[in-house]
């Protein structure tokens, strides 16, 4: 379930590397003792709420208002915890670019060691970049997915970033209300398919698409 969105301006570049090394160090200790002290339930809830997720980045050394906080925090706790990921059962997949169309591949490794249907996973990775590219249209360009926990889409227009939150707490539905919450500085013009109110549009979008195209010519 989508959590919330949070707008970022889009900058180019990378983090230093001496900066990520200590981003890396960091976000795996503060992972470990949440973990600890409250379990894998209570970080997932932490990284799916905006607010926390930007407060973590800013946290783990990367104060910058900017979308690059995304990359760079979920790259930092993906290496983070790679180390430590079996003896947590915390698991990272995907990332930014290319490496984003790997996820299902990276899932599908992770699979024995979560004794889950990799599948399963797969699945949802693909249905939450799916809602968010075709589902939500709202003019931003998904290519950055971090499974199981970040989205980010990008506006090339507006120069700006939007981060997609996701928790699979109570969801019931991944077309109709999967979002528990959306975040964000400027709403812009949306199309939002997966809205509740949407469930008319779906129908009629879905019995359109089983019509020939030539249905209707003259």
């Amino acid at each position: 379930m989508r959590t919330g969105t949070a707008n970022l301006p889009l900058h180019y570049g990378k983090a230093p590397r001496r900066l990520f090394d200590r981003m890396t160090k960091l976000a795996g200790e503060i992972a470990t003792v949440i973990v600890e002290e409250h379990g894998t339930e209570d970080l997932l809830h932490r990284l799916a709420d905006p607010f926390w997720f930007q407060s973590f980045g800013c946290v783990l050394g990367f104060d910058w208002h900017s979308s690059g906080l995304t990359t760079t925090a979920c790259g930092a706790l993906k290496e983070g915890l790679k180390v430590r990921q079996k003896e947590l059962g915390l698991f990272v997949a995907g990332g930014k670019g290319a490496t984003s169309r790997r996820t299902p591949q990276e899932i599908e490794r992770l699979g024995p060691s979560v004794h889950k249907d990799p599948a399963e996973l797969i699945y949802a990775s693909r249905m939450a970049a799916k809602v968010d590219s075709a589902g939500l249209q709202d003019g931003y360009q998904i290519y950055h997915h971090t499974f199981v926990f970040n989205q980010q889409g990008m506006n090339t227009s507006t120069r700006f970033a939007r981060r997609y939150h996701w928790l699979s707490d109570g969801l019931e539905d991944f077309i109709c209300e999967p979002h528990a919450a959306i975040c964000c500085d400027e709403k812009g013009e949306v199309l939002n398919m997966v809205a509740r109110e949407s469930g008319d549009a779906r129908q009629t979008s879905t019995l359109l698409s089983r019509e020939s195209p030539d249905a209707g010519a003259s």
